[in-house]
């Protein structure tokens, strides 16, 4: 009888610690890997007088060493548009361009306290991003004489690949699952791209250097079966 009591003793207590170590992992997991896409709405300040907004396709791949610490491999495919023929210069120009970007985020949820706040619930998946890119450009439209100055030419290459920093502010709307682990991301980001460079419109003319900017909409998958516990919880 004594045995008896012992081992259902020694069961209830396996089964209230196996419950409670599930229900303090509630909320706390999360994936490490995750893969998305994104389009990008585009802008090139260059040496072109008008500025065209373009699109561009993004596939990334993030690791997340916490939920608000990423790092994120991309790759952005589209077109850079911009000038025009009847403007004083005469300068247009249309760039199939390849940029591939490695970027560490990180999002205000890493140091804020959000457990008794709701704004700062709200305000933790904000986040800052910087890094490194190469893009690579190719100007398949251009031209380069103006039809209002006679003589005036602008030179420039047609093809050329160019590091570049990217910098980024956005924020990640999370969407979670049963168990509270953030299985969705939606991503709306605002990115200032500096070059190295003076090719992204192929014009080699001023003193300054050339910069695109996005406007992003994306989406992310959390992939993988492995889960990693993080030191509070998640969602509130």
């Amino acid at each position: 009888m004594i045995k008896l009591i012992q081992k259902t003793t020694l069961l209830t207590l396996f089964v209230c610690c196996t419950v409670f170590a599930a229900k303090a992992q509630l909320g706390y997991n999360f994936a490490q890997y995750d893969i998305g896409t994104a389009v990008g709405f585009d802008k090139t300040y260059g040496d072109a007088e008008t500025v065209t907004t373009t699109q561009s396709i993004h596939f990334n791949f993030t690791y997340n060493q916490t939920p608000f610490t990423n790092f994120v491999l991309e790759a952005q495919l589209g077109k850079l548009r911009g000038g025009s023929v009847s403007t004083k210069s005469g300068r247009f120009f249309n760039n199939d361009f390849a940029a591939f970007i490695f970027r560490g985020q990180l999002q205000f949820g890493e140091f804020l306290d959000y457990s008794n706040s709701q704004f700062n619930n709200v305000l933790k998946n904000l986040y800052v991003s910087a890094g490194v890119g190469f893009v690579n450009n190719h100007i398949t439209q251009v031209n380069r004489y103006s039809q209002k100055v006679p003589g005036f030419y602008t030179p420039g290459d047609d093809r050329s690949q160019e590091p570049f920093i990217p910098f980024r502010v956005g924020y990640e709307f999370k969407l979670y699952n049963t168990y509270g682990v953030p299985s969705v991301k939606i991503d709306l980001g605002y990115g200032y791209n500096y070059i190295f460079g003076d090719g992204l419109d192929g014009f080699k003319a001023g003193s300054h250097n050339d910069i695109y900017s996005q406007y992003t909409l994306g989406v992310k998958f959390a992939i993988g079966s492995a889960l990693i516990s993080y030191r509070k919880q998640i969602t509130y």
